[in-house]
This record gives C-alpha cells, sequence and structure tokens, in this order.
C-alpha cells in the first residue's frame, strides 16, 4: 500500500548551515510513529517543511500518492488538505469553553458569509460530544479552556486539530509538563487516533515513547540515524553515542 506521506532526499539550510540532510522517511495511512533525536537533530525543521512553514533547498514530498509537491502550496492549503500540527505549547481560547472551542475548529464551510450565518446544528454538536470524550474532556464542556490543567488544554487542542477531520496529525512534545496520570490519558488518545489516520509525534521523554509502543525513528544532524522499534534504536550504537549517552 502506497505511504500517506513520503519524504524523498529532502534538503534544507539556513545560512549555510544545513538542518535537514537529504532526508527521507514515510508513514502509513493509519500508522503512530515517534521521532526522538539531540536538540539540533531537525525535528522541528522537518515538521516546518511537511505543513508548508519552510521550503527546501531539494528533494521531494508526495502527499497521498500525488507527485506534486505538498511543500509549494500554501499552509492554509496544506491545512485544508489534512495536515494538523500542534505545538509543544497549548493555544486555545482560553475566555471561551470547551464547547466553544471545539465549535469553533469544527470542520465546515470558512467562507464570510457562511460564517456570519453559522449556527450548530444538532450533528455539530453531537460531534462536539463525541470529540469531548475521545480527549477525556466529556465532563468539561461547559468549562472556561482557562480554568483547565495543562494536561487538559493539551487534550483540547488536540480535540480542536481532530475536529478538522486531519489525516496526518503531527504532536510536538505532548507530555512535556504532565502528571502521570495526564500522560497515560495523553497515550491512549494518540494511540486510538492513530487508528483511523496518521500521526507523528516528536518527544524527548523515552518512557513515554515507550508508552506509544509504536516505530521509532531518530533523527540526527537532519538525516535518520536509525529506524525501528524503541529497544531497536536504543540498542544502536550510533544512537546511544549521539543521543543517549548525552
Amino acid at each position: 500500500m502506497n505511504p500517506l506521506l513520503e519524504v524523498s532526499g529532502v534538503s534544507v539550510s539556513f545560512d549555510g548551515f544545513r538542518a535537514i540532510n537529504n532526508l527521507s522517511f514515510r508513514i502509513g495511512r493509519a500508522e503512530l510513529r515517534a521521532i526522538i533525536g539531540p536538540n539540533g537533530a531537525g525535528k522541528t525543521t522537518f515538521m516546518d517543511i511537511v505543513t508548508g512553514k519552510t521550503a527546501p533547498d531539494s528533494g521531494s514530498i508526495t502527499w497521498d500518492g500525488s507527485r506534486r509537491s505538498v511543500f509549494a502550496r500554501s499552509e492554509a492549503r496544506i491545512a485544508r488538505e489534512g495536515i494538523g500540527r500542534k505545538f509543544q505549547k497549548p493555544t486555545v481560547f482560553e475566555e471561551q469553553t470547551v464547547q466553544e472551542n471545539l465549535l469553533l475548529a469544527l470542520k465546515a464551510d470558512r467562507r464570510p458569509l457562511a460564517v456570519l450565518r453559522y449556527r450548530p446544528f444538532r450533528q455539530h454538536l453531537a460531534r462536539i460530544e463525541e470529540l469531548a470524550g475521545e480527549v477525556g474532556l466529556s465532563n468539561a464542556l461547559q468549562r472556561r479552556a482557562g480554568e483547565l490543567s495543562h494536561g487538559q488544554k493539551q487534550w483540547l487542542e488536540i480535540g480542536m486539530l481532530l475536529a478538522q477531520e486531519p489525516r496526518l496529525l503531527l504532536v510536538d512534545e505532548p507530555a512535556a509538563g504532565m502528571t502521570l496520570e495526564e500522560r497515560e490519558q495523553t497515550t491512549a488518545i494518540l494511540v486510538a487516533a492513530a487508528k483511523t489516520r496518521a500521526v507523528v509525534v516528536v518527544e524527548h521523554d523515552m518512557d513515554f515513547v515507550r508508552r506509544l509502543n509504536c516505530r521509532v525513528t531518530v533523527l540526527h544532524e537532519g538525516a535518520v540515524l536509525a529506524e525501528g522499534s524503541l529497544d531497536h534504536v536504543t540498542a544502536d550504537r550510533a544512537v546511544i553515542d549521539v543521543y543517549l549517552g548525552r
């Protein structure tokens, strides 16, 4: 089966520094993948390229079997085509309720006239309740987002991204600052999401990566250093030397 996303021989430099170096990466249509690596390995730049924020100098990105380059399109177009990204710090509308945040994110007609006339239908509210259940916020729909814990805000933002029905979800260090209980819930959310879409998790916490129980890609100096199960990559001498031994 063709991968959902395939990155082939991509390189990008900033002021003479090669942040991504002939990188190749592929992920299936319903797959959970963790990306690890030392600071400066190219993890953030990789996500910037996939979401259209940064244009590479060379190489190609194939999206859903199309040979048209994804990075030749605008960030908004890329998002509409089904690529969603969650940054490390949660970004929610803190003065709005959880329900209102999810409604605002719901995939719908965003043309000006449609937005002015928008009223949530029963199916929209049902979808919001479903999303809240998926991210563990069923009992918090009427709470202001600003009242939520750090972990709950992370779940809300994941819910907002899921509301847009992405086919690929990029998540940056979701476990940072979470309690053990929140990490367990976050693991469950991401594992469930990957049953119907591709999910890429960039993470430093090896315990959290182990909980994900998925294929791991190790980046170093902008290229793939190793790939496989967590046990496989953590036993790799090169990975130990450049990352785990630090």
